[in-house]
């Protein structure tokens, strides 16, 4: 039975459609309680739901986000004042890297994924030591999951980062400076409900979670 998550869906799909083809404040303005009304507000009260899920099924506490629509321009050259998704994340309330969750919406995709982002010193240090000693058990997690690997987070390296061996067996993992995997939402989810969706793409994603979580407990 749909939860009514699925008409916020239907709706940002078409806001967004309509502001990629006029991406401007004086749009956007005139679409703003709109916007707040049935997308926003909706979509908050989704994150909280979610966050409650995914401490039952993690004994974790997660910190619901959702991502502002105006996007960071001061380093980018693309200027369009608007993001044209809607963007959920789930973090583990910690300084530390943790491995979080995360839902995008928008009229090219619908998917949810889990992973950690933008590893830097000590955290690549110790994803990097985690592949190198258990990158089978997680590939078995991953091709488990049905899942694929994201492109969210910093471009890979181009070479195996020393002082590991460039035929490493898992030298792809090795070179990436993030790790996230997602999955599209399956077909029939507007009947099933969007939350009850969600929680169903949680178990086949708990083993690698665990593996990451093992290794950035926060």
């Amino acid at each position: 039975m749909s939860d009514g998550f699925a008409e916020m869906i239907t709706r940002a799909n078409g806001f967004f459609t309509d502001l990629r083809a006029n991406n401007t404040r004086d749009f956007y303005e005139a679409h703003k309680a709109t916007y707040t009304a049935e997308i926003k507000k909706p979509a908050e009260l989704l994150a909280d739901l979610f966050a409650e899920d995914l401490a039952k099924h993690t004994g974790r506490a997660h910190k619901p986000k959702v991502f502002r629509i105006h996007r960071d321009v001061r380093f980018s050259k693309d200027k369009t004042p608007y993001n044209t998704h809607l963007h959920l994340l789930w973090s583990q309330p910690s300084q530390a890297p943790t491995p979080a969750w995360f839902f995008g919406a928008s009229p090219d995709y619908l998917i949810l994924g889990m992973g950690v982002m933008h590893l830097e010193k000590d955290g690549l240090t110790a994803y990097r030591n985690m592949v190198d000693r258990h990158g089978d058990n997680l590939t078995d997690a991953m091709d488990a999951s049905g899942a694929t690997l994201s492109d969210w987070g910093p471009d890979p390296l181009k070479r195996v980062p020393k002082p590991f061996d460039p035929d490493h067996p898992h030298a792809e993992l090795l070179k990436r400076k993030a790790f996230a995997l997602s999955a599209d939402l399956p077909g029939g989810w507007q009947e099933a409900g969007l939350l009850k969706t969600l929680n169903a793409m949680i178990p086949p994603l708990l083993p690698a979670w665990r593996i990451l979580h093992e290794t950035f407990p926060g």
